[in-house]
């Protein structure tokens, strides 16, 4: 059921990137993603300690209809990293971003709108985990961006509406039965090129 719900958003997402292509245009993204594990200022302060801890990475389309108010549809293939107790959870996912923005003054703009998500796979390094509750997530992106002609960059905040966890089953220094939340906080830098 799921997948088919994602296949049915893609086709969706494509046939407004083609309408988008002949009013407001449309394009190709990629940037880098940090995700924090609990508490979001803890997780600031281990990311100064150790940088490379929770950094993915997200590369996509996007359509963009209207000028002034816009509708920016996207879909984003994202790879992130969480650090656990010396192990890392690797995550392949889809992410279908539908964001409602406007254009403030020269080139900011602002925007907000819900993030679909759907886990592709999980792979927690030397332990056995659990599928994810959900492969399907709904989520919100709220952010801020700088358009320069074709070229744009972004600063967004995602965060999931509900936890989607997955459990330890074996471990390797890992209590088993510890749950680990599958949709953090996430910080997400962007470049976009509009073609």
């Amino acid at each position: 059921m799921m997948k088919k719900t994602v296949l049915l958003a893609a086709i969706a997402l494509m046939g407004i990137t083609a309408h988008a292509q002949k009013g407001s245009g449309f394009g190709i993204k990629g940037g880098l993603n940090y995700g924090a594990n609990g508490d979001y200022f803890e997780s600031a302060e281990n990311a100064y300690k150790d940088p490379k801890g929770n950094v993915g990475y997200h590369i996509g389309v996007f359509g963009t209809i209207g000028d002034k108010i816009y509708l920016r549809p996207e879909l984003v293939y994202t790879k992130t990293k969480s650090d656990y107790e010396n192990n890392s959870l690797n995550m392949s996912k889809l992410d279908l971003p539908v964001l409602l923005g406007i254009n403030i003054i020269g080139p900011l703009n602002v925007f907000a709108g819900p993030a679909f998500q759907y886990i592709l796979d999980t792979d927690y390094e030397g332990i056995t985990i659990s599928d994810a509750e959900n492969d399907f997530t709904v989520g919100l992106n709220i952010g801020a961006g700088l358009s320069f002609g074709k070229f744009g960059i972004d600063l967004r905040y995602e965060r999931g509406f509900s936890e989607n966890e997955v459990t330890v089953i074996s471990n390797n220094g890992v209590t088993p039965g510890d749950r680990i939340d599958t949709r953090p906080d996430q910080l997400i830098l962007s470049l976009a090129l509009k073609l």
